[in-house]
């Protein structure tokens, strides 16, 4: 019902609406609701209201038609159910609204259908505005009062059960069933009202094509419906919502038209007798039901009177005694007759065949074929088009009268493969020379403008039943833009969204269809130091780097090699152009120079290296994708593993090393709840003395399989896993408590070194894992000394100024490991408070024998003593270099000269 079709304006006779809105529930005096009143039994429609809409609306002041406008829009939910919704029937609807002050408000609607015999003539109802932000209010709160609505303003039944328990039932629901109530139906199980001959059809197809059941109304009458069930709860507790409709009405007309089929087949056209003078004689049971003109009053009147029109018989004769009129019923509808005159003895017999019926089909066919949306085209039996609708001539490109009488063969039609089907292969053609309907075969159309279309296509025979009659149907369904789509997805389907390279799946996929036969190469490419671009300058100047990195490895390959992104910094490429070891050596370096070209990416200028594993795939190979991909992850490790920015070959052995390394990391991350793990103790000498003053602790493993792994292999596996921070505290912890216990049982005033690992600086709970220790082991802070690497220092000297810090705060001692080896100064190392310095076995071994290693120990030891630290040398393996080290001033050594790392019991008795 739209604005402009009602008329519309305020109520004249306000004290009456007031008062029957409040004798109908829906108005409470003092409110802010205004009452409105619906008209639709005759003539236009006409919309009425009390003052105030426009002040409810937000609009005040506007006319009356732009008010009417508004409130139709309002109400198009209520109405657009209300013919086929009976009276007395009330309905909420809340609708957001935007008055004229740009204010966002919600408009509550309460109506109630009014009307007499059944019948509805409008709505009475009154409506107020609430204020937007309402509470429980939603988007899909409005959808649900919509569909509420909508389901209780249905014609068809509508029930929903739960577990076999009605749980809803609309109005019409209740009429049908002759409940004067819900409660008469909700609650109760819903096989109650199912005939026995028709539950198990019905309960046993829950979700179901429409199927035809019997019910039992409140009373005990019974009633057929169809039915449709649809599940509506995916989980849980199944429900089900059921549309019930009436169909005794129509099997009673079924059976009617059965009956009357019977007698129609015996006399099916009316059959009148008349004199020469046009008097009826004789009027058959068919004549009657035509015209509606009982037999007993037809008999004796003229026939033009009972015909509804003249009828000359004479003239009918002279033109072949078939003509065709336009009679009247008794009631003056018009019919469209073929009427047949004989002569007969006494007069003339008129046969009248009621085409009415079929004319009525044939404008209604008409009309429908003129309003699809799918192109139907008629072809006659020699090959020529007959009629089109408006859809066809569309589709094609071409006015249908350009397409009337044209050969069907002049449609040029292509298969999905590209190919133009010939003449002869034409799916009219197949038909018409088969009869077998040719399905929705997908086609690409050109039209002569010179664009293509895709349609689905059915071609089948315009009457089956004829076995001579080879005129065909042609429809055909526009799936062009339905095909783009199809497409656009499959593609963003096997697309990286970021680079427009093809992603894992479709890699794999390619890999998996390669030619066997020949040799094909996967180069797995991962950019180094990715990582620190994106924390560094952010995710947008990331993506940049991702996109031009892809760019340049689509543009570096050749057009039937696969370039794919896996995922973050990961590319892959896939070729059979380069398959000999030197060639893809050529190959590898051209990418990785490619790729090192300066990118400037906001202002910034990058460079970028990557580490790329190869894998050359023979004739032969019987690796899936899958792991084909694997191997090349494998060998892009081993390359980052070597420096970066290089690439490797795989080989089985790297496949095993992997393995292995996989294998170890499982096992140590299960030997740190075992048992396995276990501390050992080598001793530090003081050189003036040639006392123990320290023990420095050191993690070992014993594997229950492998036996004692080195720690050389183990704690590189924990730094890369981050299990380390679970090792190093419990080495901590283990070797404090072990450390305190022996100093208080046999007075000993050892100290304890525990080193530090990279990952353990970076970890925010070390300050207060190392306070705990102290705490709950009792062992003194000045009795232990954390080290630190050299290299671990200086990675951030500023963030581990602040760790050591903090460290410091807590009174341990801090110590510089593995010094020599990495790039700092002391006056560097001063700046980070440590108070022991600890020189590198590659400085020790060997000093005895060399003046030069011995000058460059005597200045590290006398740099350190000049800003106070403590020297403690490592990997002390002689007498000698023992012996050489006391001459130099060195304040502590260790190594296994001094002492092997043992386990306590060894270490302290």
């Amino acid at each position: 019902m739209e604005a402009d079709a009602l008329a519309g304006g305020p109520i004249d006779d306000t004290d009456s609406a007031i008062w029957r809105a409040r004798l109908a529930g829906l108005h409470q005096a003092d409110s802010g609701d205004v009452v409105f009143a619906l008209h639709t039994s005759a003539g236009p429609a006409t919309l009425t209201w009390l003052p105030g809409l426009d002040t409810v609306l937000g609009h005040p002041g506007v006319s009356g038609n732009e008010l009417s406008g508004r409130l139709t829009d309002l109400l198009s939910p209520l109405t657009v159910q209300l013919p086929r919704t009976r009276p007395d029937r009330d309905f909420e609807l809340e609708q957001p609204y935007d008055a004229a002050d740009g204010t966002r408000r919600r408009i509550r609607l309460r109506a109630r259908t009014v009307g007499d015999q059944g019948c509805t003539t409008g709505l009475l109802g009154v409506l107020s505005a609430m204020p937007e932000d309402s509470p429980g209010r939603s988007d899909l709160g409005e959808l649900a009062d919509r569909y509420r609505v909508l389901v209780e303003l249905s014609p068809d039944a509508i029930c929903v059960h739960q577990g076999g328990m009605i749980t809803y039932a609309n109005r019409a629901a209740l009429d049908l069933f002759a409940a004067r109530s819900p409660a008469e139906l909700v609650g109760r199980p819903f096989a109650e009202f199912v005939t026995a001959e028709s539950a198990g059809g019905l309960l046993a197809n829950a979700e179901s094509e429409p199927i035809e059941a019997m019910f039992t109304r409140v009373d005990g009458s019974k009633f057929t419906a169809e039915t449709i069930s649809v599940r509506t709860t995916d989980s849980g507790t199944p429900s089900y919502q059921v549309v019930i409709r009436d169909v005794t009405p129509k099997l009673a007309a079924a059976a009617a038209v059965r009956a009357r089929a019977a007698l129609v087949s015996q006399v099916s056209d009316a059959i009148v007798a008349i004199t020469a003078d046009g008097i009826v004689t004789s009027w058959n049971p068919a004549a009657e039901s035509v015209y509606r003109w009982p037999m007993h009053e037809a008999i004796g009147r003229r026939i033009r009177e009972v015909l509804g029109a003249e009828l000359d018989p004479e003239a009918a004769l002279r033109t072949g005694g078939v003509v065709g009129q336009t009679h009247h019923r008794r009631d003056g509808a018009p019919l469209s007759v073929q009427v047949s005159v004989a002569e007969a003895t006494d007069g003339y017999v008129v046969v009248c065949a009621d085409q009415t019926a079929r004319h009525r089909a044939e404008l209604h066919y008409r009309t429908v074929v003129a309003a699809l949306d799918e192109g139907v085209v008629v072809v006659r039996p020699d090959g020529l088009i007959e009629s089109v609708n408006p859809a066809a001539a569309r589709i094609l490109g071409v006015p249908p009268a350009q397409l009337i009488g044209v050969p069907c063969a002049t449609l040029v039609l292509y298969d999905e493969s590209g190919a133009r089907i010939p003449a002869d292969e034409l799916p009219s053609a197949r038909t018409r020379r088969t009869g077998i309907t040719q399905n929705g075969q997908v086609v690409r159309l050109r039209r002569p403008d010179g664009r293509d279309v895709w349609v689905a296509l059915t071609s089948r025979l315009l009457d089956p039943d004829d076995p001579h009659g080879v005129a065909v149907v042609i429809s055909f369904t526009d799936i062009t833009e339905r095909r783009a789509i199809s497409a656009r997805l499959a593609h963003d389907a096997t697309h990286d969204p970021l680079t427009r390279l093809a992603n894992r799946t479709l890699v794999l996929d390619r890999l998996d269809r390669r030619n066997r036969p020949g040799a094909t190469t996967v180069l797995f490419l991962d950019l180094d130091k990715f990582k620190l671009i994106n924390d560094s300058l952010g995710h947008p100047v990331g993506d940049q780097v991702l996109r031009v990195a892809g760019e340049r490895l689509r543009r570096a390959t050749g057009p039937a090699d696969v370039v794919g992104r896996l995922g973050g910094d990961e590319f892959v490429v896939v070729t059979t152009e380069a398959t000999e070891v030197a060639e893809v050596r050529t190959f590898a370096a051209h990418l990785r120079s490619v790729l090192a070209e300066p990118v400037t990416v906001h202002g910034r200028q990058l460079h970028l290296d990557a580490s790329t594993g190869i894998v050359l795939i023979g004739e032969t190979d019987p690796r899936s994708a899958e792991d084909l991909l694997r191997d090349a992850d494998i060998a892009m490790y081993q390359a980052k593993a070597r420096g970066r920015g290089r690439f490797e070959f795989f080989d089985v052995e790297m496949r095993m090393r992997m393995q292995r390394r996989l294998r170890m990391e499982q096992d140590l991350r299960e030997a740190v709840h075992s048992g396995q793990l276990w501390a050992a103790y080598q001793p530090v000498v003081d050189l003036r003395t040639g006392e123990m003053v320290a023990v420095e602790a050191l993690l070992r493993w014993t594997h229950p399989k492998h036996g004692a792994i080195s720690p050389a292999e183990f704690i590189p596996l924990a730094e890369e896993s981050e299990l380390i921070n679970i090792l190093g505290k419990f080495i901590l912890q283990d070797t404090a408590r072990e450390l305190a216990a022996q100093r208080t049982e046999h007075g000993l005033g050892l100290s304890l070194k525990v080193n530090l690992s990279v990952r353990q600086l970076d970890d925010p709970h070390l300050i207060p894992a190392v306070r705990d220790v102290l705490s709950t082991t009792g062992l003194p802070p000045e009795a232990l000394t954390l080290e630190v690497t050299e290299s671990a220092l200086m990675r951030d000297a500023s963030a581990a100024a602040e760790v050591l810090t903090a460290l410091r705060s807590l009174g341990v001692l801090l110590a510089i490991d593995d010094f020599g080896t990495g790039y700092s100064s002391l006056a560097q190392l001063r700046r980070l408070t440590l108070d022991t310095l600890k020189i590198d076995r590659s400085f020790i071994t060997g000093i005895a024998d060399s003046r030069d290693a011995a000058a460059i120990v005597a200045s590290i030891i006398a740099m350190a003593h000049a800003v106070g630290l403590t020297v403690v040398a490592e990997g002390v393996e002689t007498a000698d270099e023992l012996e050489l080290l006391r001459e130099l001033g060195c304040d502590q050594a260790q190594g296994y000269h001094l002492g092997r790392p043992v386990s306590a019991r060894e270490m302290f008795g």
